[in-house]
């Protein structure tokens, strides 16, 4: 069993720590948040994730997981202290590391033993060094040593704690090998293929799996506005060229863009990067600006079919970036949203889960119990996020409630043929018409 301290209980933070736990060992969580470490004492979960409820409750029962707002009482005797906090984007898109720094600057004062300091968070290439220097002067005032380890995270909101169960890979970057030798130890059990290499190309293959999967969405959906232009269904390109095992079928879904806490920041944050290091990212700007395009699409369809939306009425199905997750960060709903509002339009919106996060960032929008009552006497309904739920419903009763019989699929979960015969006038993404 090994001491695990994790700072930040976030998505990353609290599956990190939750699953370390399961996996037998120590854990004690801590977050300046007093309420999140209120209601986590309490049993409630700060966040949705599936699976993680349960995980969370059977490590309290067995005292292998704590949590605390107290660094004093987290930190010293812990071998292990991972940094998992947010670094989201600063305006001109670099990421804003002033929660890792606190991190950091808060460890220092009671930091009491030799311990191995992990960053988690996504973080600009160089990081690690920025924390070194931040814990080297107290190290050397206390005479306590650390090393630090890069351990970038690759789980995705909605199956993160299989992610971590079951994880690709996992990378390690250090200056000292035998620091990330002892942080392998750990994902052992795990028995996956574990990659050890320095610092900045730990850092690195962080920013640049996530761009690279950006880059597959944004490709596909370009591929579908040439798809409906030229008559072709993008649905159906997809699959042939997922059948190539050179391309593989991952991320090539067309629809609304992607959204999220990681692919946005990472893109911009690499762009950054990229830029004031004298180099020309027009890719990784092309795969932004195609991702904008795509939210815009969405109205352009409603607009080419309702002409004139204000004063119409919209109803939205799907709030958060993906389903199984209540995050609506940077999700393609509240960039709809702010467009129909800005042209007059009236917004009934659902989702499963997401309609409290939602609450919090949207005005003038009325919320609906269920996805029939939405779809109620609006002008037309737009799906968004691709929810089971959403899959399983009587279309043929939507089309009777809507007082338009029209259907945005935003994420092509739909058959156009079966919709017509509904009732609907149906448009797709990249579908041919």
């Amino acid at each position: 069993m090994r001491k695990i301290c994790v700072i930040g209980v976030g998505y990353v933070g609290l599956v990190t720590g939750t699953c370390f736990a399961d996996l037998g060992n120590q854990v004690t969580c801590v977050d300046i948040v007093a309420d999140k470490i209120a209601k986590l004492k309490r049993g409630e979960m700060p966040i949705y994730e599936p699976g993680l409820e349960e995980l969370v409750a059977r490590n309290v029962a067995a005292k292998r997981l704590t949590f605390t707002t107290d660094y004093q009482a987290a930190v010293p005797g812990a071998e292990f202290i991972f940094i998992a906090v947010n670094t989201p984007p600063s305006t001109d898109g670099e990421a804003d590391l002033q929660y890792v720094r606190m991190a950091a600057e808060s460890i220092s004062p009671v930091l009491s033993n030799y311990a191995i300091i992990v960053n988690k968070s996504t973080v600009p290439v160089g990081t690690g060094d920025a924390v070194a220097e931040i814990l080297q002067e107290r190290g050397k005032q206390a005479g306590v040593d650390f090393d630090i380890v890069s351990n970038p995270e690759f789980l995705s909101e909605g199956t993160a704690v299989y992610d971590f169960q079951q994880p690709d890979r996992v990378v390690l970057g250090a200056v000292n090998r035998d620091a990330a030798d002892k942080v392998a130890q750990l994902y052992l059990p795990l028995r996956c293929t574990i990659m050890i290499t320095d610092l900045r190309t730990a850092e690195m293959i962080k920013y640049a799996s996530n761009a690279f999967l950006a880059t597959r969405i944004s490709f596909i959906n370009e591929i579908a506005t040439v798809c409906e232009k030229l008559g072709a269904d993008v649905k159906e390109v997809a699959a042939g060229m997922g059948m190539d095992r050179r391309i593989g079928r991952a991320f090539l879904n067309a629809g609304a863009g992607y959204g999220g806490s990681c692919f946005p920041k990472d893109v911009k944050a690499l762009t950054w990067m990229a830029e004031v290091n004298g180099c020309h990212p027009q890719l990784l700007r092309a795969v932004m600006e195609i991702n904008r395009d795509m939210r815009r699409q969405v109205v352009a369809k409603l607009r080419g079919l309702l002409g004139n939306l204000r004063g119409k009425t919209i109803a939205l199905w799907g709030l958060a970036f993906k389903p199984n997750t209540d995050d609506v960060r940077e999700a393609a709903s509240l960039d709809i949203i702010h467009v129909l509002q800005t042209e007059g339009a009236k917004i009934r919106a659902y989702d499963p889960v997401a309609v409290e996060t939602a609450r919090r960032v949207t005005k003038d929008v009325v919320f609906c119990a269920d996805a029939y009552s939405t779809a109620a006497g609006a002008d037309a309904l737009v799906l968004i996020t691709e929810w089971n739920e959403f899959k399983q419903l009587d279309m043929g009763r939507v089309a009777a409630a809507l007082k338009q019989k029209i259907l945005i699929d935003g994420r092509n979960i739909y058959e156009p043929e079966r919709m017509r015969e509904c009732g609907f006038t149906y448009r797709g993404i990249g579908r041919g018409y």
